[in-house]
């Protein structure tokens, strides 16, 4: 049997901005991505700790060592600069590596002080 986990996870990072007019996704300061070890165009879901608002999406490379996260198309609809979201991506394993299976979390502080666990 197969069993839905989640894989990776970046926690309570802020939006830094936001862009209507752009054909749709989450840009991510690449930092944070390999320390999430989220990978470019994979699908992620977004949750906005700021009004409930949660949705899928895919993820673009931001500029290593901005501090990007930017919703962009529609998706930039449903958050402001400033909010709170959570970033997290799933994938599928296998029921006997459920035991010792353990996601990556980040926790960013700074860029420079990211905290994984």
């Amino acid at each position: 049997m197969w069993i839905h986990v989640v894989k990776s996870k970046i926690h309570n990072v802020h939006v830094t901005e936001s862009n209507l007019n752009y054909i749709g996704s989450i840009t991510i300061d690449e930092d944070l991505m390999d320390a999430a070890g989220i990978y470019e165009n994979e699908k992620v879901q977004v949750v906005n700790n700021n009004n409930g608002e949660r949705f899928d999406t895919y993820v673009i490379k931001g500029e290593r060592g901005s501090g990007v996260v930017c919703l962009n198309g529609a998706a930039a609809r449903k958050v402001a600069v400033g909010d709170v979201v959570i970033i997290m991506a799933y994938a599928m394993i296998d029921e006997a590596e459920i035991a010792e299976f353990k996601p990556k979390i980040v926790f960013p502080d700074t860029l420079t002080n990211l905290l994984v666990r």
